[in-house]
């Protein structure tokens, strides 16, 4: 055992990410492999894994029903998962270690700013405290306003319904113990609107809850990534609601406010990446699809339980076109300069991102023979840890299910995760030995 922690903490904090989560997906595929897990007979092993992986990367997609496949034991088991994807990893490790210690170590202090990509003036034992009081009150009182909104509407076991849907939104899972997701309530605003405030609230992440509950209690100012992630996440979500409610010719046959409801969810759940759906994705118009790829990909925020290259990765690449084409040599976004190390960071995170991407896409039009639209659908949704699917995610083949999960833990580690993990660090030998070149664009 001594060996095993002398190993671990002289391994990259990157490393430790991957192992982490590596772990967890190996646990939860365990003890969904009980007999005792399961609802029905004759699960295969191979389905366990993707959903343990799912659960953990918080994609939300899979390949058989949560709620008629697995016991209570197994929905438990499942929720746990999500729960421990959505907050980091590390996370409850660390929490305990500060109640018992009142400090971090330099290990947990590493590993912490690589989940959770926090910046360097960032406090990161009192960001954990936080990350964990803001998690258990938020769910808290999702759990209680849908416990209550699920039993209005007469659904079965509202308590553990309200429980489950809370913690799979806040953490933006987009796992249901429904069949058919959230379709049965999409004229419910009560449901609709606090699945939507929960899934927000997980998706800009635990920086901003940081930055604004220190403003609300000492005036000091937020910090440049929440402002620019605020802004980024209302301008988004405004847009391609309007967008799609004016749009989309299925929508268009719904009552005003129930159009404009599943537009703002729809949109919601994919720039969020929690993948539920009040409306069957795959009766949704081609434009409002490719822009529900397109919000897929931009993703959620930095330090949230959401995927894709992330808000600020957006408004930097806005910032930098926007200055390009100006003719200032130096990013602006609301009226401060950004990083070169910053926007090369972002840079790097869209190029792994898409690199991935591409790569996932042809593996599975390697093995799949469904349309490319529904696997370029399928793959951003993975990738993203979101969870839409056009009806794929049940059809997979053996090979297909193994690409997919592959491509779920990928979008949970992150693009600059898996960058760092394959792109050894240059020495400083290298760095001063070449010579800047100039190159056009």
């Amino acid at each position: 055992m001594g060996r095993i922690v002398f190993w671990l903490r002289n391994r990259r904090p990157v490393t430790l990410v991957v192992l982490g989560y590596s772990f967890y997906i190996f646990c939860g595929f365990v003890l969904l492999c009980l007999p005792f897990a399961h609802a029905q007979p004759g699960l295969s092993p191979l389905d366990h894994l993707f959903i343990a992986t799912s659960a953990v990367s918080t994609t939300g997609l899979a390949t058989i029903s949560p709620g008629g496949s697995y016991s209570f034991f197994g929905e438990i088991v499942i929720l746990g998962l999500i729960q421990l994807g959505g907050i980091g990893y590390m996370t409850l490790g660390s929490f305990v270690m500060l109640a018992v210690r009142h400090r971090l170590d330099d290990v947990h202090q590493g590993v912490a700013r690589k989940a959770f990509v926090l910046p360097q003036d960032m406090d990161v034992a009192r960001f954990i405290r936080g990350v964990v009081a803001f998690t258990l009150i938020i769910e808290s009182i999702g759990a209680i306003g849908l416990a209550w909104l699920f039993a209005r509407a007469g659904t079965p076991d509202p308590i553990w319904n309200g429980i489950f849907h809370s913690i799979s939104a806040f953490c933006t899972a987009g796992f249901s113990l429904f069949d058919n997701s959230l379709e049965d309530y999409g004229a419910d605003i009560g449901i609709n609107l606090v699945i939507v405030a929960l899934c927000y609230l997980g998706a800009i992440g635990f920086i901003v809850m940081s930055d604004w509950w220190l403003w609300a209690t000492t005036r000091r100012s937020p910090s440049l990534t929440s402002r620019i992630i605020v802004r980024v996440t209302l301008w988004l979500a405004l847009i391609g609601t309007i967008v799609i409610a004016l749009t989309d010719p299925a929508l268009a046959q719904l009552g005003i406010t129930e159009r404009l409801l599943a537009s703002l969810f729809q949109v919601m759940t994919a720039m969020t990446t929690v993948g539920f759906d009040t409306f069957t994705i795959a009766n949704l118009g081609s434009a409002t699809i490719l822009l529900l790829i397109v919000a897929m990909v931009m993703g959620a925020s930095p330090s949230g339980t959401g995927g894709g290259i992330k808000s600020t990765t957006v408004g930097i690449f806005y910032g930098a076109v926007r200055g390009a084409l100006a003719g200032r040599s130096r990013i602006q976004l609301l009226g401060q300069s950004i990083s070169e190390a910053r926007v090369h960071m972002a840079m790097a995170a869209f190029g792994m991102y898409m690199g991935t991407l591409i790569i996932g896409v042809a593996a599975l039009m390697l093995v799949e023979p469904h349309d490319f639209a529904d696997l370029l659908f399928e793959s951003v949704s993975a990738i993203g840890t979101v969870g839409l699917s056009l009806g794929v995610t049940g059809d997979l083949s053996t090979a297909g299910k193994w690409i997919v999960i592959a491509m779920m833990f990928a979008g949970r580690l992150g693009p600059i995760t898996i960058g760092v993990a394959v792109f050894p660090k240059p020495s400083e030998v290298d760095e001063f030995r070449r010579a800047p070149a100039d190159v056009a664009v």
